[in-house]
C-alpha cells in the first residue's frame, strides 16, 4: 500500500488540475455525443477484460474504448470526456476498485451530468455511471462481470436486450460482445443510425508486452453496416491469429503444430491465399509433400507472385525441399 501511495497521490493531483470545477462552466460542452451503446466485460475463465462499442459516430473506437490486461477496462461515452479511459486504468491499477475509481473521476467531473461510463476491474467489480443529461432514451444494466450502457437510443429496450443477449451468448469474450452489440441494434438501436464499432480485449495475464497483452483490437471506422463489417473483421483476426501459431510453431521446429494450426487458419480463411500459401509451405516441411503440391498450384493460379516466391524461403530454412521437390512444387518437372 505504502508503494501504492505516490501513484494515488499524483493522480489526485492530476484530476484536480485536468477537471475544471463547476464554478467555471461557462455553458454547453463543445464536446458532442459519440457514443451510443457500448458493453464493458470480464471473462472470469480467461482473465480477459473488454470493451465492444457501436455508434453514429465516425471512428468511436479513437475514443471510448480502454482496457489494459490484468487491470480493467473502461468504456466512456455520451458527451465523452477521453480522460476518464487512462485515468481510469491508473486507479484501478494503483489498487482501486472499478466503484471507487468510477466515483473519484466523476467527483472531479465538472460535468458528470452529460457523461456515461461503464468500467470493470480485473476481480470482476463492475460500476456504471449514466448522467441525469445524457440524451435519452438513455440507461445501463449490470450483471455479473459486465456492465452494459446506452444513450440516443430509439427506445428504451436496449440495455436489457444487450444483457440477455451478452449472458446467453457462446464463445470468447469478443464473441459474446460482438453478439450484445447486435442485440441493441435489433432492439432498435442508435434513434440516428450506425455508422462506426469497435471491439477491445487484453489478456488475463500480463507479459508487459502490449502487443502481447492485446488479444483483440478491430475498428470499423465507417461504415453502411460497422457490427457486420466488425463481425467480418474478428473472422478474419482468428484467421490470422492462427496463422500466428503456425508461425510460432515453425520457430520452435513444431511441423506437425504448424500444419495443425495453418490448416485451420485455412477453414476459417476459406481462399484466403496469404492462408493457404504458408499451409501449403507448413504441408511440405511436414513432409507431405503431395498435398503440399496440390495446394501450392491452386495458389498460384491466382497469383505467379506467390511462384515466384517460393524459391526465396529456401535460405532462410522457411521451406524445406530439395531440388526435384522445389521443381514440382514450381510446376517444373
Amino acid at each position: 500500500m505504502l508503494r501504492a501511495l505516490p501513484i494515488l497521490i499524483a493522480l489526485t493531483v492530476l484530476l484536480i488540475v485536468v477537471a475544471p470545477t463547476r464554478s467555471e462552466a461557462t455553458g454547453p460542452s463543445p464536446i458532442r455525443p459519440v457514443s451510443t451503446y457500448s458493453i464493458v466485460a470480464l471473462d472470469p475463465d480467461t482473465g480477459q477484460l473488454g470493451v465492444a462499442v457501436q455508434s453514429h459516430w465516425f471512428s468511436v473506437g479513437a475514443m471510448v474504448p480502454w482496457a489494459r490486461a490484468g487491470i480493467g477496462a473502461v468504456a466512456t461515452q455520451s458527451l465523452v470526456d477521453p480522460s476518464y479511459g487512462p485515468l481510469g486504468l491508473e486507479l484501478m491499477a494503483a489498487g482501486k476498485s472499478a466503484t471507487q475509481t468510477l466515483e473519484a473521476l466523476t467527483t472531479a467531473d465538472a460535468h458528470p451530468e452529460i457523461r456515461q461510463v461503464g468500467m470493470v476491474d480485473a476481480d470482476g467489480n463492475v460500476a456504471v455511471h449514466t448522467g441525469s443529461n445524457c440524451i435519452p432514451e438513455a440507461g445501463h444494466r449490470t450483471g455479473e462481470n459486465y456492465t452494459v450502457q446506452a444513450n440516443l437510443m430509439a427506445n428504451d429496450t436496449v440495455p436489457d436486450a444487450m444483457a440477455e443477449a451478452f449472458e446467453s451468448a457462446e464463445g470468447d469474450l469478443a464473441a459474446r460482445m460482438l453478439r450484445a452489440l447486435e442485440a441493441a441494434q435489433q432492439a432498435g438501436g442508435d434513434i440516428r443510425g450506425k455508422q462506426s464499432a469497435a471491439i477491445l480485449v487484453v489478456s488475463g495475464e500480463v507479459t508487459g508486452r502490449s502487443w502481447q497483452d492485446t488479444v483483440v483490437d478491430l475498428r470499423v471506422e465507417d461504415h453502411a453496416e460497422p457490427l457486420a463489417e466488425l463481425g467480418r473483421l474478428l473472422t478474419i483476426h482468428r484467421g490470422y491469429a492462427k496463422m500466428n501459431e503456425g508461425d510460432l510453431a515453425i520457430e520452435e521446429d513444431d511441423l506437425q503444430a504448424a500444419e495443425a494450426a495453418y490448416g485451420a487458419a485455412q477453414e476459417i480463411l476459406g481462399d484466403n491465399l496469404e492462408a493457404s500459401y504458408w499451409y501449403a509451405v507448413a504441408l511440405c516441411n511436414a513432409g507431405e509433400i503431395d498435398r503440399a503440391v496440390e495446394v501450392f498450384h491452386r495458389v498460384f493460379e491466382a497469383g505467379d507472385n506467390w511462384r515466384v516466391l517460393t524459391p526465396r524461403l529456401l535460405d532462410g530454412g522457411f521451406l524445406v525441399a530439395d531440388e526435384a521437390t522445389l521443381e514440382r512444387i514450381l510446376g517444373k518437372e
